[in-house]
C-alpha cells in the first residue's frame, strides 16, 4: 500500500507559477513510477506527466509540454510538479498517482491514488 497526499495547489493568474508535491508513505517509493493528472469539471480524467522509477525518464501531455516539469526526491519521498506559464485552461484538480506495474501514461494503470490538490488560474 501507498498513501498520497498533495499539496501546493491554488489560485494563481495567467502566467503565474505553482509547484506541486506529493508526499508519499507506506511501501519504497522507488519501486513506482509516479505520475500526475488532472480532470477539469465536466471532463475526463487526463494524464499531465510522468516519471519512471529511476528518475531518468519522464514524458508530458503535449498540452503542457515545455511548462511543466515533473521530478522526485527518492529521499524524501516526494513527487513533484514544476508549472509554469500557467493558463486559463490548466485550471483542474491535479491528483498524484503510483503506479507499481508500468510505465505508462494512462489513467487504469495506476494502482494507488491521492485526494488532488485544486489549481485555479484565473484570465
Amino acid at each position: 500500500q501507498v498513501q498520497l497526499v498533495e499539496s501546493g495547489g491554488g489560485l494563481v493568474q495567467a502566467g503565474d507559477s505553482l509547484r506541486l508535491s506529493c508526499a508519499a508513505s507506506g511501501r519504497s517509493f522507488s519501486r513506482y513510477t509516479m505520475g500526475w493528472f488532472r480532470q477539469a469539471p465536466g471532463k475526463e480524467r487526463e494524464f499531465v506527466a510522468v516519471i519512471d522509477r529511476s528518475g531518468r525518464w519522464t514524458s508530458y501531455a503535449d498540452s503542457v509540454k515545455g511548462r511543466f516539469t515533473i521530478s522526485t526526491d527518492n529521499a524524501k519521498n516526494t513527487v513533484s510538479l514544476q508549472m509554469n506559464s500557467l493558463k486559463p485552461e490548466d485550471t483542474a484538480v491535479y491528483y498524484c498517482a503510483a503506479s507499481g506495474r508500468i510505465y505508462s501514461t494512462v489513467a487504469r494503470n495506476y494502482d494507488y491514488w491521492g485526494q488532488g490538490t485544486q489549481v485555479t488560474v484565473s484570465s
